[in-house]
Formats: structure tokens, sequence, C-alpha cells
């Protein structure tokens, strides 16, 4: 509706970006006309476009691979923000049905265990007899139905934003690099006998991220924290659940979160994969420490 003469415009408030309607804006588009924040703009022959009208090359802009809209950590906008997520989901669920196909003999090669005599294999195996694949490998695993469900569920509710927020290529780094510190941290802690298995310690990793996300765009934390809370009343609470795994993702997944969405933007890309090489070194000392230990 056009603004009454004699209102002024403030009265009746600024419209809000197309892309995120709690930011209220000024600045349009000049090829669609859409209300788009500083976010969003991107520097066109005259004016700002919207990151749609670059994408799909209109307006007078640059290149669209030159103004590639970005992501709260600096990531390309993807046109489909949950791919990687699904794509998790889906090894997830395809390893497990390499489980019930083949049997404990598939499980016990690539589930996490330091060092002990495994009868299926009829040799000593674990990490410590240089298996350090298993610390990756058992991300994919899973010991029940009910396991598999809750932890594709959590990755499906979590990690689909938390991908759209930063980007597939930091989204997949803060995943695999979390559940590696969760892994390094059942090794070093854990008895050497005993296995462990699960994307638990990855999606910890996850929650910790969003947490950090959440604080920064200034959401309410309280649903994340009492999500967050239950997860780990369970983790310490209830039987047989590795709780080294999700203590040493969830470390992991906050100082990465950390440095995703709080890296300045001069050195977004150095401090946010910097500080991905910190926790990896992190876990290769874990690693390296325990399998002194048990050789």
């Amino acid at each position: 509706m056009d603004q009454a003469p004699g209102t002024p415009q403030q009265a009746q408030g600024l419209p809000g970006c197309y892309r995120h309607p709690d930011r209220e804006t000024g600045i349009r588009c000049t090829r669609c006309e859409r209300p788009i924040c500083p976010e969003c703009m991107v520097n066109a022959s005259v004016g700002f476009q919207c990151p749609d009208c670059v994408r799909n090359g209109s307006g007078t802009g640059h290149a669209p691979d030159a103004t590639m809209p970005r992501t709260l950590a600096g990531g390309a906008v993807a046109t489909d923000p949950r791919l990687v997520t699904k794509i998790l989901i889906g090894l997830c669920l395809a390893a497990y049905f390499v489980q019930l196909s083949v049997g404990d003999r598939f499980t016990d090669s690539f589930d996490l265990i330091g060092r002990a005599y495994v009868p299926i294999l009829g040799d000593v195996e674990g990490v410590a007899e240089g298996q350090w694949y298993r610390l990756l490998t058992a991300m994919f695993l899973h010991g029940s139905y009910i396991h598999i469900l809750f932890n594709m569920l959590s990755l499906w509710w979590i990690g689909g934003p938390l991908e759209a927020a930063l980007g597939r290529a930091r989204y997949l780094a803060l995943y695999f690099v979390s559940g590696l510190a969760g892994s390094a941290l059942t090794y070093l802690l854990a008895a050497p006998n005993q296995p462990s298995l699960g994307a638990s310690g990855a999606i910890f990793g996850l929650f910790g991220a969003t947490a950090i996300l959440m604080r920064r765009l200034q959401y309410d934390m309280r649903p994340v924290i009492a999500l967050l809370v239950i997860n780990l009343i369970f983790t310490f609470g209830w039987a047989n659940i590795s709780w080294q795994a999700h203590i040493g993702g969830l470390v992991g997944g906050v100082v990465i979160g950390y440095a995703m969405v709080h890296a300045p933007r001069e050195r977004r890309a150095l401090v946010q994969y910097g500080t991905c090489a910190v926790v990896l070194v992190a876990v290769v000392v874990m690693t390296l420490l325990r399998t002194g230990q048990l050789t």
C-alpha cells in the first residue's frame, strides 16, 4: 500500500528482506524490485541485485560466479541447502543395511575398538594395531533400529538448518572433524576392548555449533539448550552409551562452530579451516598417546 500523504515513512515501517523477513530494509533489487538486506545485496552496474537474480544471470550485474551470494559463515548459497545432510543420512542407512546383510563380521571390521582379540575375525584388532580408519568408519555404523532412527532424525533436524547457514564445505568440515574428535576421545578414555559405533559424536558437534550460531543470531537459546540437556542426561544415565564420543564431539563442535560464525570477514577461511586443523591436530595427538599406551 502506498504511503499516505504527510505520513512519515517510519510510522509504517520498512519492508522486510525477502530472504530474511525479520530484517527491515529500504533497498530493493534493481531487477525484480524485491526488498533486500545488506547481507543479500550484490553490487550491480546500477544499484544492487538480489541473490536470485544474480544466480540466474539476469539484469546487468557482474557474472554470477563473481557475485555468488554467501551464507553467514561465508559459504556459497546452494540451491538445495540440505544436500550434504541427505547424503550423510544415505551413507549411514546404506552402511546399516550392509551390517544387516553381512552381519557382525562387517561391523566388527569397522567399528571403533582400541585393541582386543576379536573372535569372529580371529586376530587382535583395533586402532592400536594400525587400523586408524576405524576412527572414521565407526561414525557410519549403528547398533540397532532405534539407534540409527534417533541419530538420523537428529541429523535431519539439526543438520539441515546448520548446512544452510554454514554452506556445504564448512558444514562437512564441522561434521567430520567433530566426529573424529569424539572418536579420538573414546579411543583415549574407553576400555581398549570396548567397541563403539554411531554418528552421535558428529551430531553432538552439530548441537554445539547450532548453539553458537543461535547465540550469534540472538535467537532464543532455550529450545536447543533443553534438547542438549536431555541428550546429556541420556548420555550419562543410559548404559552402553559412549559418553566420550558425545563430549568429544560436542567440544569439537563448539570450538569449530565459534570459529565458523565469528571469524573476521577479511581472513574468514583462514580462521575457520585453521581451527579445524587445530582440532585435527588434537585428534592425532590423542590417538598417538593412546596408541603408545596400548602397544
